[in-house]
């Protein structure tokens, strides 16, 4: 099997790369690519003639497209669609990176891949407008939907948590919003098992078990040996521009169909700060 990875210098980019073995696996970054660009995403595509595209390029600054809508909607909709349409050209089949973003966050128990969108962030519009319009070009497409990603290499919720913690007696975190922590080695294992099994359809794609942010950064401190206090506080007390999902637990159905299994998010935090400290 041959597959390019669109957005291999990013988090789950550079996990994909190092995770893939056994297939011809070609890289893109963004300054190979800007996936904008419709006529150079034909052209590398043309040339790379993959069996499987991975598109895990986007703008994921959550408050970034708060500011920036046109570049949110240009990059994560309007990129991906050209990515769809060159793919459709070659019959090559597609996998794209969403989000938990696409959902309100109103529910109490896990999201459905049927549940209905109702994204409320600028960020959540550009994933949900994506999905939509990736279905009518490709309807073979495998929509990956994951939340809360983190790993090595990278800026992501962990290390930030971590520098934090080393330079302060207390740390006040969110304790109203809950989701799955997923980590960037366990999704990319998972992509490559969705791709190898020729997945269409939307599929949820998280580590096991759920938890605040809170109770993540808790569990991240005590995992690295610190002794920072961490402190519960609310999404109000802690505003941010773009509005967070106070429940976006995804429901795991979809990719035990596929026969696939993730491991639970506290193991895979244990194998990050291992992976972090090596």
């Amino acid at each position: 099997m041959k597959a390019t990875i669109l957005g291999a210098s990013g988090l789950l980019g550079k996990a994909l790369m190092r995770e893939w073995s056994g297939d011809e696996v070609v890289g893109l970054g963004s300054r190979d690519v800007d996936i904008r660009d419709a006529d150079r995403v034909r052209e590398v595509l043309q040339k790379a003639r993959p069996d499987w595209i991975v598109l895990a390029a986007a703008y994921t600054d959550v408050d970034g497209c708060e500011s920036h809508p046109d570049r949110a909607f240009a990059v994560n909709r309007d990129g991906a669609v050209n990515v769809a349409q060159a793919a459709q050209r070659i019959g090559a089949k597609l996998l794209f990176l969403s989000s938990d973003y696409v959902f309100d966050g109103k529910k109490t128990s896990p999201y459905e891949t049927g549940d209905a969108r109702n994204p409320q962030s600028v960020y959540g519009r550009s994933k949900a407008e994506a999905e939509i319009q990736l279905q009518e070009v490709l309807p073979e497409c495998c929509i990956a939907r994951t939340s809360w990603l983190f790993g090595a290499g990278g800026k992501c919720f962990p290390d930030t948590i971590l520098k934090l913690a080393a330079s302060r007696p207390a740390l006040d975190v969110v304790s109203d919003q809950r989701g799955c922590p997923t980590y960037s080695v366990d999704l990319a294992r998972a992509i490559i098992e969705l791709c190898r099994k020729d997945a269409s359809g939307i599929v949820h794609v998280t580590n096991a078990g759920n938890c605040s942010w809170f109770e993540f950064a808790r569990e991240i401190v005590k995992g690295a040996g610190l002794a920072t206090e961490v402190r519960p506080v609310s999404s109000q007390q802690m505003a941010r521009p773009a509005p967070r999902p106070a429940y976006s637990v995804l429901s795991s159905k979809s990719l035990q169909q596929h026969g696939i299994a993730m491991p639970t998010w506290q193991d895979a935090l244990q194998r990050y700060l291992q992976e972090r400290k090596n």
